[in-house]
């Protein structure tokens, strides 16, 4: 069975100032979603499930069906506030979506074999998919996860603070624990996360999650528990969100789940903010250019 890329894509992009899953970076229009499909069919992906906000979904749906026709599966689903199991008490001021474990879980209809989740805005390279695709394909054990590990110095924004799961392993390549840190830049004297007043240091090699996860069916039973457990605590709160590295951090301490570190070497950017887009412009250019990807990725 052909695993199944969930791209999630339902983000308000607020740092962003505009909707960046649909920004052109390729030489052709191509958004960095484009080079990502490009890159999952190649390694083997059968279907890509699309995590979108109902509002765009048109826009979004007349860029790509035209390119995928033929070339593999696709399917939409809608991430919203009101998507929140019967009874929950939330804040009705908020407006800021539930994060991307919630938006994981949108997908449990559509979803039944193992799976990537993948963030539309980041760029992870060929060789990602390919370890990816590998592990989905041969790992037997349902409680054995996976994810894509880079090294946080390259990983920054030069303009502004962004969010990483920052990771720790054991002698076998395996997390113990994936802690979100939502506010990580470079310094002068290094890089540093910053929680209320203080700052902490991280090496420059420190592996951080980008997002790139390698799950199991079965992860919706701890989606759902796990988001009923959250919205309980922080249901009243206007920002706070339900993040994956949440999800896995609780079910590798609980002892339910195992989560593999894949190691490669391909290049991450993304484009956290509009400064960075000429950036992954330049870094798609030189790609192209090596003859990682052709000129025009559909033809």
């Amino acid at each position: 069975m052909k695993p199944t890329l969930v791209i999630l894509a339902a983000g308000m992009g607020s740092r962003y100032g505009g909707l960046k899953q649909l920004d052109e970076v390729g030489p052709n229009g191509e958004a960095i979603i484009d080079y990502s499909l490009y890159d999952a069919i190649r390694a083997g992906f059968g279907k890509v499930i699309f995590v979108i906000r109902t509002d765009f979904a048109q826009e979004f749906k007349a860029k790509f069906e035209p390119k995928l026709a033929n070339r593999i599966e696709v399917g939409y689903v809608y991430q919203s506030l009101d998507k929140i199991p019967a009874g929950s008490v939330v804040n009705p001021e908020r407006e800021k979506p539930w994060g991307t474990a919630h938006a994981t879980l949108m997908a449990e209809t559509v979803v039944h074999e193992p799976m990537a989740v993948i963030n539309a805005d980041d760029f992870y390279g060929s060789a990602a998919y390919r370890v990816m695709d590998e592990f989905l394909t041969s790992s037997t054990d349902d409680n054995e996860y996976s994810m894509v590990g880079y090294n946080v110095a390259n990983t920054l924004s030069e303009f502004g603070t962004v969010s990483r799961g920052v990771c720790n392993t054991d002698e076998n390549g395996n997390l113990t624990t994936v802690v979100e840190r939502t506010k990580i830049k470079r310094d002068e004297d290094g890089i540093f996360y910053y929680e209320n007043d203080d700052r902490f240091k991280l090496e420059e090699n420190t592996p951080v999650s980008m997002n790139f996860w390698g799950l199991k069916p079965n992860v919706f039973n701890y989606l759902n528990q796990g988001f009923k457990d959250f919205l309980v605590h922080q249901g009243g709160e206007l920002k706070s969100e339900y993040f994956i590295p949440l999800l896995i951090n609780d079910n590798i301490v609980n002892g339910t789940i195992r989560t593999k570190v894949l190691q490669c070497d391909s290049p991450w950017f993304g484009v956290t903010y509009k400064e960075d887009k000429p950036f992954v412009q330049q870094r798609i250019k030189e790609l192209i250019e090596s003859g990682a990807y052709p000129q025009n990725l559909w033809i």
